[in-house]
């Protein structure tokens, strides 16, 4: 019912920046909140950065102060820009959104993932 698009990945040196899109379409109310995640290889998935509908924002330690999240809601779409760039940044970046799915007989909320992007940062 949601699929989510990413782009934006790609080769950049150490230091750079890059930015990310998430674009969420199909059949849905709305869109709560929106986030990115990302998995290193042979690690686990960690939560990157999150933003509510409102705008409020939430930040891994180890990405404060290089990287932004922002949204734009009319287009149900949210981005990263990532500055400042290390190579232990380096991983697939995952969008995830969690959506209102409204039907006749009910309604309900339910997060959705993206593909991933890869992001792979050279030193």
């Amino acid at each position: 019912q949601v699929q989510l698009v990413e782009s934006g990945g790609g080769l950049v040196q150490a230091g750079g920046s890059l930015r990310l899109s998430c674009a969420a379409s199909g059949t849905f109310f709305g869109i709560n909140a929106m986030g990115w995640y990302r998995q290193a290889p042979g690690k686990q998935r960690e939560l990157v950065a999150t933003i509510t509908r409102g705008g409020n924002t939430n930040y891994a330690d180890s990405v404060k102060g290089r990287f932004t999240i922002s949204r734009d809601n009319a287009k149900n779409t949210v981005y990263l820009q990532m500055n400042s760039l290390k190579p232990e940044d380096t991983a697939v970046y995952y969008c995830n959104a969690n959506a209102l799915i409204v039907l006749t007989t009910r309604s309900y909320s339910m997060d959705y993932w993206g593909e991933g992007t890869l992001v792979t940062v050279s030193s």
